[in-house]
């Protein structure tokens, strides 16, 4: 009895984290319209979505271990429960890999160097986060980005000259950019009938939408689970207060 009143907390304990992934994970998915915070408030934003992401992996991880000690005691026929909604957050956190329908776009370049006049290093950042909101927009459910992953805390910004993503550099083309979604073909329509082309053709990109696909394979992210204390942020170079 006292072991089933255990197994029956340690759910109740995975039920709640769960509901609470819930809601933060689909607070942080809805796009913005328009992004009118200053820089100020956006990095107390940004340091917010940090700590939220650190709570995740820890708990994550305390879930581990409890799933470890717990199997080591009662046997395994009773941690499958547990196990299951352990994988399923990873899943949402984006800490394993996905397979399901969706589509692959393509970022190049429109024009060469030679015929636009000017020479195109990097896709705006700016420009992938408008992407990467619309395709929430439409129920995107994973998207990698030259397959790294983006996950909640994911930063693309200039560094240097130099388009990163988690900073890694985004200055080869083409870029792919891979999506699952809840319905393949609604967000392949959505996303043919949207303006982002027009606005990567004013950059001289050229934004080509596959058709959608069945079996779509994007990598987890590859970032480190261990807990680390947040830091201040510092200002990139050429960023105004």
């Amino acid at each position: 009895m006292k072991k089933q009143y255990r197994f029956i907390g340690l759910s109740a304990l995975m039920l709640i984290f769960g509901l609470m992934l819930s809601v933060q994970f689909n607070s942080l998915k809805e796009p913005e319209v328009r992004d009118t915070r200053d820089i100020w408030q956006i990095r107390e934003d940004l340091k917010k979505e940090q700590k939220k992401q650190l709570e995740l992996i820890s708990e994550i991880d305390k879930y581990e271990k409890m799933l470890g000690t717990y199997s080591r005691e009662e046997g395994h026929s009773q941690t499958k429960a547990l196990n299951e909604t352990l994988q399923h957050l990873k899943k949402q956190a984006g800490f394993t890999d996905v397979t399901g329908s969706g589509i692959t776009i393509t970022i190049s370049r429109l024009f060469s160097d030679e015929l636009a006049g000017e020479s195109l290093q990097n896709p705006p950042p700016d420009l992938l986060k408008k992407l990467i909101n619309e395709l929430n927009m439409y129920e995107a459910e994973d998207i990698s980005i030259n397959d790294r992953r983006v996950v909640n805390t994911t930063v693309i910004r200039d560094i240097n000259g130099t388009t990163k993503i988690d900073g890694y550099p985004l200055d080869n083309y083409p870029i792919t950019v891979k999506v699952i979604g809840k319905d393949a073909d609604k967000l392949y329509s959505r996303m043919n009938a949207s303006t982002l082309q027009d606005l990567f053709a004013g950059e001289n990109l050229d934004l080509q939408i596959k058709k959608p696909e069945k079996r779509i394979k994007i990598k987890a992210y590859e970032g480190s689970m261990q807990v680390k204390p947040l830091k201040p942020l510092e200002k990139s170079k050429g960023e105004n207060s």
